[in-house]
């Protein structure tokens, strides 16, 4: 099976990596982001650090950044995309978000 990968920006730098993996997804801070002096973590909840972060549901930090409402069924009308598939829809509808972060298909 293909797992998806995301890149995740922060202010247009290339900040870390989003993974579907066999159990739920990984994030991990690029080491060459993580280690600058002016580096700004993806959110409060995903603090700057080496190591991955492991979940069994999408970070909610990013399924946060997926619309909802009228907006959402936009997207999966449009990208024909399953409501419950979160990591397609974070693919498909986050490239431009309105915060400092966005996400790009790796």
């Amino acid at each position: 099976m293909s797992y998806r990968k995301a890149d995740i920006y922060v202010h247009e730098t290339k900040a870390g990596v989003l993974k579907e993996t066999e159990t739920g997804y990984r994030f991990q801070y690029e080491s060459t982001y993580a280690s600058q002096k002016n580096a700004e973590p993806v959110s409060l909840t995903l603090p700057l650090r080496q190591e991955p972060y492991e979940s069994r549901i999408l970070f909610p930090f990013f399924d946060g950044l997926i619309p909802e409402g009228w907006l959402l069924d936009v997207v999966e009308e449009t990208w024909k995309v399953n409501s419950n598939d979160r990591m397609g829809l974070l693919l498909v509808s986050c490239r431009d978000t309105i915060g400092h972060v966005s996400v790009r298909e790796a």
